[in-house]
C-alpha cells in the first residue's frame, strides 16, 4: 500500500559490512546510555508509536537516543535495515510466553493470537513490518516453531510447510488489517465504528433488506476484530483436513 518511510538520508545501503561489524561494540551516548542495537530498535518502536511512519528519520532516532545521528550508520545500513530488526523484535515479543502444550490446536492458537495481539498493540511499527521476511533470530524461532507444532499434529513435511504458510499469512493480514484500523486519527477511526451504528442501520429495510435484518449484530461486531473467531474456523479447516490424512 506503499508507506512512506523517513530514510537515513543519502546513505541508504551504503555502509561496508566492515564499518557496520565494528561499529556494533556498544557506545556510550551524549546522555550516557549505552548505544546498542537493541536500544535503537526499542525506541523505534516506541518512536513509531508516538509519531507515526515518520518517526524513523534518522535525526528525530539520534535525539530521542541522545546520541549522534551518525553513530545510528555503526547499527544499521539502513531505514530498511532497522525496519527488519523492528519487524523481528516484534516476532519476539509476540513469542515471549509461548510455552507448547502438545495440544497442537491450543499451541497454534496462542501462537495466532500473540502475534495478533503484538502487532495491533504497535500499530504503526506493524503495518511496515507484517509484509516483511526479516531474516533474522526471532523470526526463524516462530517458523520453526510453527513447523513443529504442525509436524507434532500429525502433517507431512509438504502439508506443515503448505499450511504453516498459509497460518501465518492469515494471521498477518488480520494483524495488518487491525493495525492499521488501529493506527487511523483518533477522528477518522471514530467515524468507522460509528458509520455502523449510524449510517447501515438507518438505511432503509425495503432497499437494504439484508443490511436492516442484521443491522444490530453489524453494529456489534464490526467495531471489533474478526480475527479470533476466523482463527477457530481456520483451525477447524486444519482438524478436517487432518482427519482426511489419517483416513
Amino acid at each position: 500500500m506503499g508507506v512512506r518511510v523517513s530514510t537515513f538520508d543519502d546513505a541508504d545501503d551504503a555502509v561496508p559490512a566492515s564499518r557496520l561489524a565494528a561499529g556494533r561494540r556498544r557506545r556510550t551516548t551524549r546522555t550516557g546510555t549505552v548505544l546498542s542495537q537493541e536500544l535503537i530498535v526499542q525506541t523505534a518502536i516506541r518512536l513509531l508509536s508516538q509519531h507515526g511512519h515518520d518517526a524513523l528519520g534518522v535525526r528525530r532516532l539520534g535525539i530521542a537516543l541522545g546520541a549522534d545521528p551518525s553513530a545510528l550508520y555503526r547499527y544499521f545500513r539502513s531505514t530498511d535495515d532497522l525496519v527488519l530488526a523492528v519487524a523481528d523484535e516484534l516476532i519476539g515479543m509476540s513469542l515471549e510466553n509461548v510455552r507448547p502444550t502438545g495440544d497442537w490446536r491450543d499451541d497454534l492458537r496462542l501462537v495466532g493470537i500473540n502475534l495478533h495481539r503484538t502487532y495491533t498493540a504497535h500499530p504503526h511499527a506493524a503495518v511496515l513490518a507484517a509484509s516483511r521476511v526479516t531474516r533474522r533470530p526471532n523470526e526463524m524461532r516462530g517458523v520453526e516453531l510453527g513447523l513443529g507444532i504442525l509436524r507434532g499434529a500429525g502433517f507431512g513435511l509438504e502439508d506443515a510447510a503448505l499450511y504453516y504458510h498459509r497460518f501465518i499469512d492469515f494471521t498477518l493480514g488480520f494483524a495488518a488489517i487491525d493495525a492499521a484500523a488501529n493506527a487511523l486519527p483518533s477522528e477518522a477511526g471514530a467515524a468507522d465504528r460509528a458509520a455502523w451504528r449510524e449510517v447501515y442501520a438507518s438505511l432503509p429495510p425495503d432497499q437494504y433488506p439484508r443490511i436492516a435484518e442484521s443491522a444490530h449484530t453489524l453494529a456489534r461486531t464490526m467495531s471489533t476484530s474478526a480475527y479470533p473467531g476466523a482463527l477457530e474456523v481456520f483451525l477447524d479447516g486444519l482438524k478436517a483436513a487432518l482427519d482426511r490424512h489419517a483416513q
